[in-house]
């Protein structure tokens, strides 16, 4: 991913140098050419996914793309700050390289998994989460669309909440090939090492409403987006209600930015009348026209 904007823009070519300057390798090349198992680490996706997403973002400003309000899931929060203009590219980056690094060592120190629970409501998976689990942790990572809950939490925990939630009507319980217990307890010490970069680092207020995943609520005061960066780690990201409240506050037309589909997929779900298209390449970037 990224070649097309490594090799055909400039701002793609200094993004992705500036990058190798800011990570101390050369992640570029990984990116590329990988390999896959080595991108895949929590160190390398994050930024890597980080430097495409903001590439592409600042090509689409630069074609004339305003948008009315972003979003990020998870991770795409800090892509959506640096369009938003919080904080700049370099800035962005080093914060998603410290989170990333801390969130592979948080797993490392405590281990944890995360599933997917397709079949139940939100409410159901919240209720199945606040049961007890022999004093092991388990909560709601990812409100993702109607029937699409992440559940995260030690590994017992986890497993066994899947059984559970089978019993409870579930179609499916599918664990997540990841290297931590994201968006739960388990990440304090991740959290704890980002909290202190970002109140050591100056975030300006948004030049437009970015919808929070702690809060689902549109936000542009710097302090609440520091704030909302550093509880993040901990909360779930409240997808589905961020998309229905960007929908009632009158925002019918959105455009997924970075590379995959997956929140294209998401939206549908969510509400099928949302009018949404993907932009992952230059070619789409400059065919692109109107949503």
């Amino acid at each position: 991913m990224g070649v097309d904007l490594y090799s055909e823009t400039e701002l793609g070519k200094h993004y992705f140098n500036r990058a190798n300057e800011i990570m101390g390798y050369n992640l570029r090349d990984i990116i590329f050419n990988g390999p896959e198992e080595e991108l895949k680490q929590t160190r390398n996706t994050q930024p890597a996914i980080y430097i495409v997403s903001v590439i592409i973002g600042q090509l689409l400003l630069e074609k004339g793309v305003t948008p009315a309000a972003a979003a990020g899931h998870s991770l795409g929060e800090y892509s959506a700050l640096t369009i938003a203009g919080a904080f700049d590219y370099e800035t962005g980056l080093t914060l998603v390289k410290l989170r990333a690094e801390s969130m592979q060592q948080a797993g490392e120190i405590n281990p944890g998994t995360m599933a997917a629970i397709i079949g139940l409501n939100d409410d159901q998976v919240t209720q199945l989460c606040s049961e007890d689990y022999d004093g092991g942790v388990v909560v709601a990572a990812n409100y993702n669309a109607p029937g699409q809950v992440v559940i995260s939490g030690e590994t017992k925990a986890v497993h066994e909440a899947m059984n559970r939630s089978k019993d409870k009507g579930a179609r499916k319980a599918i664990e997540l090939n990841v290297s931590g217990a994201f968006h739960s307890p388990l990440m304090a010490p991740a959290r704890e090492a980002l909290a202190e970069k970002l109140n050591s680092i100056e975030i300006r207020d948004a030049n437009l409403p970015v919808y929070s995943n702690v809060t689902a609520k549109p936000i542009k005061n710097s302090e609440e987006i520091r704030t909302g960066l550093i509880q993040q780690l901990e909360n779930p990201v409240r997808w589905h209600e961020t998309i229905t409240r960007m929908h009632t506050n009158g925002i019918t037309d959105f455009l997924e930015v970075g590379p995959g589909k997956v929140l294209q997929g998401l939206n549908r779900r969510i509400n099928r009348r949302l009018n949404i298209k993907s932009i992952d390449n230059l070619k789409a970037i400059q065919e692109f026209d109107r949503v």
